[in-house]
């Protein structure tokens, strides 16, 4: 059996400690998870768009303005926002922040069944069937969630389904300590 020459071992010895050092950096990393948004600080798009639950009406951003409130990019055909289902249910009871839906290149009706029998945890949801607005938020995959502010500022963006650590760690302490009361309006 033939011995590797020193040559070839010294350089995969420093490239196995390379991909460990990294290895452990990412995984030690508290912001490993964080997807810088432009629209962190910045003003959300208006929108004027259908509403999912009550036809012939709008959902519009200006409807949105002097509360807090989640906008929730979601779809039925998405297995990770059927996932966070539960949790947003969860937050809903909380009654601390409204959750506004944006029902994301769907069906209409496909989505009124699913919430009709899984449970509806938005206040409010617009219909985004050619996913422009999606567009204009920055989507690229959903789920996607959005904290924005009374002033319609983005606070926060949260990429994937919500669960309860990502709740209690990374949107519920950048709310208000006392809470308003929720924007009850859909129209």
């Amino acid at each position: 059996m033939r011995r590797l020459p020193i040559r070839f071992i010294l350089p995969l010895v420093l490239f196995g400690l390379l991909v460990v050092v990294l290895a452990i950096g990412i995984k030690n990393s508290p912001e490993k998870d964080i997807i810088p948004s432009p629209l962190i600080g910045k003003p959300a798009p208006t929108f004027s768009l259908p509403s999912l639950t009550d036809p012939g009406q709008k959902v519009t951003s200006a409807q949105l303005r002097g509360h807090w409130y989640l906008f929730n990019v979601w779809g039925t055909w998405c297995i990770s926002c059927r996932m966070e289902q539960a949790m947003l249910l969860r937050i809903k009871q909380t009654g601390l922040i409204p959750l506004v839906g944006l029902d994301w290149r769907d069906d209409p009706s496909v989505a009124r069944s699913y919430l009709k029998h899984e449970g509806d945890p938005y206040q409010t949801i617009a219909v985004d069937q050619d996913g422009m607005e999606a567009i204009m938020w920055g989507v690229y995959g959903a789920p996607e969630t959005f904290l924005v502010n009374p002033a319609g500022i983005v606070v926060y963006k949260y990429i994937g389904p919500i669960t309860e650590r990502a709740w209690e760690r990374d949107i519920l302490p950048r709310l208000p300590l006392t809470s308003e009361p929720a924007a009850t309006s859909s129209s």
